[in-house]
Order: structure tokens, then sequence, then C-alpha cells
């Protein structure tokens, strides 16, 4: 494992992450799933649950392994506690989110692009935050730590939540679709995007560094896009008494 900082592939991940996201933005395409998966050729299918534990634990395993294998010591540098705050996520959205979803099948491809996402951004991250980062010894009174830390507490509290409440719309074996409720669903659609959002953006916050700003911009696109172009206007445009003041993804905004 390398003990060095290489600049390069650092600037040149950092790149591709915000290039995604601005395709992602600029095409509006949705992805081929769910909601969305009758309105594209889905191709072979996987069962949602092992989808989702498959693709979202490379960004569980690579940094925690990183972490295991650098030889600094674990505990009193701010980049292992950021780090430990993205594994967090992930250790959530694979062991926990993965068992409880009833989502539909799962394309292969959209599985294996997102798989290959996954494992490219856990390295990076973990790259960045173990060989790269420099922090001064009071950055844990810095308020853009203090600040980032709360703001991905608190998106990860509504992402959660968020997630629960859309799990409670159906019954073991329903494919219906309901309107959301509770919550800030009050406010808008895409309340478990706005909490993933929220997140991201506190991390990066956190760790001011270039990778987690890049991330987080790509999250800001992905998510977005599925919450603004897709999910509201699914809604709005299946049930003829979806709430008027709801917005997509801000409340009272947009």
């Amino acid at each position: 494992m390398p003990t060095v900082c290489h600049q390069g592939p650092v600037l040149a991940g950092s790149a591709t992450l915000a290039t995604i996201g601005a395709l992602t933005l600029y095409l509006g395409k949705p992805t081929s799933y769910g909601k969305h998966s009758q309105s594209v050729s889905s191709g072979p299918l996987l069962p949602a649950r092992v989808a989702w534990f498959l693709q979202e634990l490379p960004s569980f395993v690579v940094p925690v392994g990183m972490l295991a294998w650098q030889s600094r010591s674990l505990f009193g540098q701010p980049g292992n506690v950021l780090l430990g705050l993205f594994s967090a996520h992930y250790f959530h959205r694979t062991f926990i989110y993965s068992l409880l979803t009833r989502g539909r099948p799962f394309p292969v491809m959209l599985f294996l692009r997102a798989i290959a996402f996954c494992i490219g951004n856990g390295f990076l991250q973990a790259y960045y935050l173990i060989y790269c980062a420099e922090y001064p010894k009071e950055w844990y009174t810095d308020v853009r730590f203090s600040v980032g830390v709360f703001l991905f507490i608190l998106g990860m509290g509504i992402n959660i939540h968020s997630d629960y409440l859309l799990r409670q719309l159906r019954k073991p074996g329903e494919i219906i679709y309901k309107i959301p409720r509770g919550g800030l669903f009050k406010y808008v659609s895409g309340a478990n995007f706005l909490g993933e959002i929220t997140e991201w953006m506190g991390y990066a916050l956190a760790s001011w560094s270039i990778p987690a700003f890049a991330f987080a911009f790509s999250s800001l696109c992905f998510l977005g896009v599925q919450a603004f172009y897709h999910h509201h206007r699914f809604y709005l445009k299946m049930f003829k008494d979806y709430p008027k003041s709801r917005r997509a993804l801000i409340p009272f905004i947009f």
C-alpha cells in the first residue's frame, strides 16, 4: 500500500466524478429502475436485495480495508474520522437498507455501473483522506468541520427516516404506488434524496477536499434529477390529489 500522496490520480478521479454529475444533469435521463423501469428497456434483472447489497458493499469494504492496512493510528486523525462517517453511511446502505428494501428487480447493466462507481469512489475518498489530507490540530474545532458533521448526521437521519416511511407504504409483495406522507414528505417529493444530498454536502464541508466536493456535486446532480425530473413529475401525473404545495427537493422553493 502506498504511503505517499499522488495528486494526479486524485485530481483525475475527482474530475471524473464531477463529469459524471454534469452529464447526468445535462442528459436528464431516468435510471431504468423502480417506477421508471417500464419506460426503459431493462434487460437482465437481479433481485433488488442482492443488487443493493453487492453494489453498496465496495463503498464500505474498500475504505475500511484501507484504514486497517495503513500504518498510522486509527484514532485522533481527522481524516480517519471523516472516513468513518463515509463508511457508516455505506454500512447502513449495505447491511441494513439492502436487507429491508422491497424494490423491484434491478437491471444488471445499472448494477454494473453502480458497483464500478462505488469501487472507484470508495477508493478515491479513502486514498485522499488517508494519504493526502493534512489537517491542523485545531480542525476539530473549525466551523467547517463542526457544521459539516452536523449536516452529515442530520442528512443521514432524514435519509433513514424517509426510507422507513417509503417502506411502510407497501405490504410485502405489493407493487402499487402510493403518496408518501409524514416527515419531510410533507414538503418535498424526494425527502430521501434531500437527506442524502445533505449528508454529502456536510461531508464535503467537513473534509474540505476536492474529492469530497466532487462526490457531493455528483450526488446532487444524480439525486436532484431523480427527485425533480422523475419522482416529482411521476407523482403529479399519477395522483390527481397529489399535494400541490409539495415541492420536488427543497421545501417551499424547488
